[in-house]
């Protein structure tokens, strides 16, 4: 048998630790790596068009499966575009290896043609950014690498020199078992007698729940029975948390809707479970707050904490549940529910007034068609701007569809690279690209991606011809709009000359034909909704304290643009409400 070189140890790591593709675009310095993926069928080497790209799609892989993903890029510009990827998947706490392939290690310092220092670059987007410059640091820094990125969940970042990469790997090399999967953590019971009573001593609890409750929606909704709480969500707990949900008083946030934002400041004792919640602005300081996360440097970072507990979710709640004073006590929660569907019912007229004839089309209606259409088990990925409050708004969870989008790090250009990503994992799973005009184009070149691996994503492109998200900011700050519009060409047409199916829609009565064609269509398709780039309009008061915060002022402008099928929901609950 043939002595291993350096990139064909690192491919079998690889192997071993679940990796089954490697996003990225091909480069000399990267050659012995590609070159032994070829050379092998248990993995396979995904070209796309823009590194950014396939870090992007190893992050939304990563989200949906749950296991570690990859993505490559060569020396110097090629992995610096790996970075914004990076950033995002680190945020939204992916397990993901980026190989950084690197100039010649002997010309490492002496200012070579494309050098940079991967190594350093990277840090402040990974868990462990390390660079092997010598065979006889394999496998161990892999594996370290590889162990960095699952166990604590983010990006591992490895620095590869070229020449390196093609040297004879070292004999008797200790490769030991790979950690793939994360533990749970269960707090400690000091921590969970405090919080009992706590809870025992609290005649209104409020639960607000993020990305930490995937996996825990039982869990939740019997501890809210249990103590009777209002339970609200932010942007990444929606999907975990929102559907069957009884207790549900909507999102609080830049685009909050319903009551959650009363309830978390109306109780006596809020419990933040799984959620960095970034906007602390929507935060009360004049309650008592519990924040329960899996990760210990998350506590607090957002609020004063009267008792910091560190744990999953799900164990936590099991540790919880059996130990706590029954409620019988409806009277915070009947009150927030009944607050949540007036606020819904106020709003709900903005998407359903003369659609049919409205021209541009309202991208509120195309939101709610998309909702209705798509399958039950589809997977959206959301664009940041505007088409992340068509999805808050819009979408509606099952506990089987998957929302992702860069809800941590707000990237533009994240929907169609996230879908490429999503689409890899299951070809047979309808993956839905919600797109905004702006971040469509900025990487529309791997449009091309979709064409050349025939991934049968969906793109449904909302093209209001103008970066509307920052209209809006520019809007809430006093500022006229400047520099936000876009000149764009029919995307369809683009599409089409890609050698996919594109439609362009400028009619309401031809949107809902159109999407059934598109999701009829067995390979990709695109289609291009005109839509009104005034769809937000000012609502006719606004404090003054709004005005002079952006967080608060856009979330009641946002207010204005209706609810979709959550007002039904609203309503479903309502009737447990019991009337006087």
């Amino acid at each position: 048998m043939a002595k291993q070189n350096v990139a064909e140890q690192f491919v079998d790591i690889l192997v071993r630790a679940g990796v089954r593709r490697l996003y990225g675009v091909v480069g000399d310095s990267l050659n012995p790596v590609v070159d032994a993926i070829r050379r092998t069928g248990d993995i396979d080497w995904v070209q796309v068009r823009h590194e950014e790209t396939a870090a992007f799609a190893a992050g939304a892989e990563a989200q949906i499966t749950g296991k570690l993903a990859a993505c490559a890029g060569s020396c110097g510009p090629g992995n610096l575009h790996l970075i914004n990827g990076l950033y995002d998947a680190h945020r939204s706490m992916a397990p993901v290896l980026a190989l950084a392939s690197h100039i010649p290690s002997s010309e490492i310092g002496l200012g070579y043609f494309q050098e940079t220092h991967p190594d350093q670059l990277f840090r402040e987007c990974s868990h462990y950014s390390e660079m092997i410059s010598n065979p006889k640091q394999m496998p161990r820094l892999l594996q370290t690498a590889v162990q960095h990125a699952v166990g604590q969940g983010g990006v591992s970042v490895v620095t590869l020199p070229g020449d390196v990469a093609s040297e004879p790997a070292p004999e008797k090399a200790v490769e030991h078992a790979l950690v793939t999967a994360r533990p749970t953590v269960r707090p400690g019971d000091t921590e969970i007698d405090k919080l009992v009573d706590m809870i025992d001593a609290a005649d209104r609890v409020t639960l607000f729940c993020g990305s930490g409750t995937a996996g825990a929606h039982k869990e939740v909704m019997e501890f809210a029975e249990t103590v009777k709480s209002p339970v609200g969500h932010a942007l990444r707990g929606k999907e975990w948390i929102q559907y069957q949900n009884p207790y549900d008083v909507g999102m609080s946030g830049l685009l909050g809707y319903g009551a959650a934002y009363e309830a978390t400041h109306e109780c006596d004792l809020l419990i933040l479970l799984g959620t960095d919640f970034p906007y602390n602005a929507f935060l009360p300081d004049d309650v008592k707050i519990v924040q329960v996360d899996v990760r210990p440097e998350h506590l607090g970072r957002r609020s004063k904490l009267d008792l910091a507990v560190w744990g999953d979710v799900r164990e936590t709640l099991r540790c919880l549940t059996p130990r706590v004073r029954p409620k019988s006590d409806r009277r915070f929660l009947d009150k927030m529910l009944k607050k949540h569907a007036d606020a819904l019912e106020g709003v709900v007229k903005a998407y359903t007034r003369k659609v049919e004839k409205h021209v541009p089309i309202h991208p509120e209606y195309v939101a709610s068609v998309l909702d209705e259409l798509a399958e039950d088990d589809a997977v959206f990925t959301v664009d940041t701007g505007m088409c992340n409050v068509w999805a808050a708004r819009y979408l509606s969870p099952n506990g089987k569809r998957r929302i992702i989008g860069s809800f941590s790090h707000g990237s533009m250009a994240n929907a169609l690279p996230q879908a490429i990503g999503a689409q890899f994992v299951d070809r047979g799973r309808q993956v839905v690209s919600m797109s905004g005009d702006g971040g469509f184009s900025m990487l529309m070149g791997d449009f091309l991606t979709l064409v050349q691996h025939d991934l049968p994503v969906k793109v449904v492109l909302f093209n209001n011809s103008s970066l509307g998200m920052v209209e809006l900011e520019m809007l809430v700050s006093g500022l006229p709009s400047y520099g936000t519009g876009n000149r764009n060409p029919d995307f369809a047409a683009v599409a089409r000359a890609c050698g996919a199916y594109g439609v362009r829609v400028e009619k309401p009565k031809q949107l809902v034909g159109a999407l059934k064609d598109a999701f009829k269509h067995k390979g990709p398709a695109l289609v291009d909704v005109v839509t009104d780039p005034n769809a937000l309009s000012i609502p006719p008061r606004i404090s003054a304290e709004m005005v002079t915060g952006f967080a608060l002022s856009a979330s009641k402008i946002v207010l204005d643009g209706g609810v979709g099928r959550m007002l039904q929901m609203a309503r479903s609950n309502l009737r447990n409400v019991p009337r006087p």
